[in-house]
């Protein structure tokens, strides 16, 4: 009488099971959350804000945060949450091209030292 034993499954490599404790990790999830908060802003966010962010009120000049102003105000009295909110743009689109930009300029700059000095 003959028996069949199963194949042993194959071993999962050990970046999936990486991959698998970082997804069930709260502070990743808050992470990714939070992330995903700053781009939809940076996207949707001119459809978002209660109040120009260049307008600016004289009475309320450095105004703490309530329910008008969520962030506030500054100096000049324009809604700081407003500005976060329209900056986010800007910076979600300066700063890949600035990391671009230093990664091809250090590429050059070390491809000639490394051909002249190597």
């Amino acid at each position: 009488m003959s028996t069949t034993t199963a194949a042993p499954a194959p071993a999962r490599p050990r970046r999936f099971e990486a991959l698998g404790a970082l997804v069930r990790s709260a502070t990743f999830d808050t992470s990714v959350l939070i992330l995903l908060f700053g781009v939809l802003c940076a996207l949707f966010g001119h459809w978002l804000v209660p109040h120009d962010p260049y307008a600016s009120d004289p009475l309320n000049s450095l105004g703490a945060p309530s329910a008008d102003h969520w962030f506030g105000t500054d100096q000049l009295s324009r809604d700081v949450f407003a500005r976060v909110i329209v900056g986010s743009r800007d910076i979600l689109t300066i700063a890949p091209l600035a990391t671009l930009l230093g990664t091809a300029a250090g590429t050059a700059i070390g491809l000639v030292v490394g051909y002249f000095d190597g």
